[in-house]
């Protein structure tokens, strides 16, 4: 899905967020040229790939991972926390052919391409807390806004389109 694709779909299923139009970002620590409604309620996503590299990347198993934009996950414990095998980054290509997305655009909301069926969202319980209390901004499958919603209304979205989601106290590096 597009970016207007992303929001046709998010009305046809009633979901309340609001936007925030911005020249593209491509890293977490680009900072905007406009003024974010909810500075620390960014999400940063991480499409990781569990296990060895295989050569026909439908046998593959991945995991989005979504955390605050300053956090920096502790890869190790949260494989060792969930039972997962060795994690890496997935490759661009990978990440275009299970989302449809480039690097940059990673989101939660590229769950509901179909490609990404199979791929569980994991995200980090601190969505639900203050200070932004339950407030989570994630792109709309483009780098060009951020969308804010309620957390629960995400992750209810995701779980009604058949996503596996798991809400946890990711461990972060020190």
């Amino acid at each position: 899905m597009n970016k207007t694709e992303t929001y046709d779909y998010l009305a046809a299923h009633g979901v309340h967020y609001h936007t925030t139009e911005h020249e593209p970002l491509f890293h977490m620590g680009d900072e905007p040229s406009v003024a974010l409604p909810y500075p620390g309620a960014e999400a940063k996503n991480l499409l990781l790939r569990v296990g060895a590299h295989k050569p026909d990347p439908a046998d593959t198993r991945f995991v989005l991972l979504t955390v605050k934009s300053e956090r920096r996950v502790d890869l190790k414990a949260f494989r060792h926390d969930h039972g997962l095998k060795s994690l890496s980054f997935a490759m661009a290509d990978e990440l275009y052919a299970r989302m449809g997305l480039r690097p940059g655009s990673v989101t939660p909301l590229g769950l509901l391409d179909s490609r990404a069926r199979g791929i569980d969202w994991y995200v980090d319980e601190s969505f639900a807390a203050p200070p932004d209390a339950g407030i989570i901004g994630v792109h709309p499958n483009d780098n060009t806004a951020t969308v804010w919603f309620r957390f629960p209304d995400l992750v209810q979205l995701l779980r009604d389109a058949g996503i596996t989601v798991t809400v946890t106290a990711v461990p972060f590096a020190a």
